[in-house]
């Protein structure tokens, strides 16, 4: 019986140890990315200035409309928009884009923040773009939307 619980007894300590062994570790929400373009001939409107990125709004219709923050990306002619903000805990957001007061699209995100093997990570439940056509690209995170 002492035998007994002497095996429990190390089994508990020897696991307790794994646990302290085990390092968090964080790992951020993904970026999104968008690609503003003309949709018939596919030029970046911000590239040939029908746009000015100084005049883009976001807005966040699930938070009393309150302004969302952004960067702009011109290095290398690239111009995209780049929001860095979603998912850094569980929320539902639905961004509305604006570009000289002129609508563009509405972005919704389900995110939910989670842990797993002492790491956590955010889980994209649904996303999704609505009001303008667009194209994905996955493996790159970069949404093109398409202007008319």
């Amino acid at each position: 019986m002492k035998k007994n619980i002497f095996i429990i007894i190390t089994f508990f300590l020897l696991s307790c140890d794994a646990i302290k062994d085990c390092e968090d570790c964080f790992t951020p929400p993904n970026n999104f990315y968008f690609d503003i373009v003309d949709k018939v001939s596919g030029e970046n409107l911000f590239t040939n200035g029908t746009y000015d990125y100084q005049d883009i709004e976001i807005i966040n219709t699930l938070d009393g409309n309150e302004s969302v923050d952004f960067e702009f990306i011109t290095h290398d002619n690239i111009n995209q928009i780049e929001i860095y903000s979603i998912g850094y805990s569980t929320e539902i957001v639905n961004l509305k884009f604006y570009v000289s007061n002129q609508y563009l699209f509405d972005f919704y995100v389900d995110a939910e923040r989670t842990s797993e093997n002492c790491c956590s990570f955010t889980v994209y439940n649904e996303i999704k773009i609505t009001g303008s056509d667009f194209v994905s690209k996955p493996q790159s995170g970069v949404y093109t939307i398409l202007v008319e």
